[in-house]
């Protein structure tokens, strides 16, 4: 049985937590795991399957630059005298992290890099900071980089075409039978009504997430007479800032961090993505397999995956947020029947190519 590790920040609620749940409930069985987390917490650790391995490695947050140096250059060496290439296969889920690009690239001189997120967005178009991004993290010393967006490897393929041989693309494992079965457990709080019900499920961050376009649509919605409510999933740095940006609008309804957010989505009418970019939000599966319609800003794949087959893709702006929710207001739609098992059964093959070269 081949010795693989995946190295993450934490298993707190999250898009790129959900993916890696998934990826080590599918992979277990069929090879000897270890996962390293920089912080072992969050809601997800419960559900890591029991035969996965899961170490801390801790980095110093000393407020003396000298002694934090020499603190995590003490544990790097440490973390190398034991599992320096001991693994046939390494993968790093954090891509922002310095401390996981280091475990992954140690562990396994067969290393993977996970890119999760839209980074020239991130970074607002700038190209040297996007740049020094990719360098900070060594980039080049892995062996492949994984996308979960043909557009990110497009944009890291133009401003790192010496290392677009390692680009490949694997959209991430969606566990679609637990999906269904954990979307009918009764909830308290949150009834089902005749009001059309937008949801949206994910971190609160007006720098990526934008969800002040969901609140300023609904202000404006509410003054045109339409009836409705908007539900918020989620939790994050902005969350008080947005409630009390909504704190006068009573149809939308803040319900915090779900451990199980798929009777929220069941109980919906549609789902609305309101951010200024992405990488390829899980969220997108979740309501494909639970047959309900997306409404999504113009981020990731979505003009290709999502547009006129699981929903609409509106401008990048507050004002394409609007239209989208008056349009489904006007006259809703439906999707396509999405099939979950040839979804996940190419991405496995994918997978397996990735961990057995």
């Amino acid at each position: 049985m081949k010795k693989i590790l995946f190295s993450a920040y934490s298993m707190d609620v999250g898009g790129i937590e959900t993916a890696l749940l998934t990826l080590l409930k599918y992979l277990s069985d069929k090879y000897e795991i270890t996962l390293v987390l920089e912080k072992k917490q969050g809601m997800f650790l419960e559900q890591i399957p029991k035969n996965v391995k899961i170490i801390t490695y801790k980095v110093s947050d000393n407020k003396i630059v000298l002694f934090r140096k020499i603190i995590n250059k003490y544990r790097q060496i440490k973390f190398k005298m034991k599992y320096g290439n001991k693994f046939d296969f390494a993968g790093s889920f954090a891509t922002y992290s310095f401390a996981c690009s280091y475990i992954t690239r140690t562990a396994s001189k067969n290393s993977a890099l996970w890119v999760h997120n839209n980074y020239m967005d991130f970074y607002n178009n700038d190209l040297l900071k996007y740049r020094k991004f990719f360098k900070d993290v060594n980039v080049s010393k892995f062996k492949k980089v994984i996308f979960v967006s043909k557009l990110d490897k497009r944009i890291f393929n133009a401003q790192f075409p010496e290392c677009s041989k390692k680009a490949e693309i694997c959209n991430n494992l969606i566990d679609y039978n637990k999906i269904i079965d954990k979307s009918n457990e009764k909830i308290a709080d949150m009834k089902k009504t005749d009001k059309v019900t937008f949801i949206n499920v994910g971190r609160h961050d007006e720098k990526q997430k934008k969800l002040s376009r969901i609140i300023k649509a609904t202000r404006q919605l509410n003054k045109e007479g339409y009836k409705f409510r908007v539900v918020f999933i989620g939790v994050g740095l902005d969350t008080n800032k947005y409630k009390n940006e909504a704190k006068d609008l009573k149809n939308i309804i803040f319900l915090g961090a779900k451990e199980n957010p798929y009777p929220y989505i069941k109980q919906s009418d549609c789902v609305i993505l309101s951010s200024q970019f992405e990488g390829y939000p899980v969220v997108f599966i979740e309501a494909q397999i639970l047959e309900k319609p997306i409404i999504t800003t113009d981020v990731s794949d979505s003009k290709q995956d999502i547009d006129g087959k699981y929903g609409i893709v509106v401008e990048n702006s507050e004002e394409g947020v609007l239209n989208g929710m008056k349009e489904f207001l006007d006259k809703s739609f439906k999707t396509k029947k999405f099939d979950a098992e040839a979804y996940n059964k190419k991405i496995i093959n994918e997978l397996e190519k990735i961990i057995g070269e």
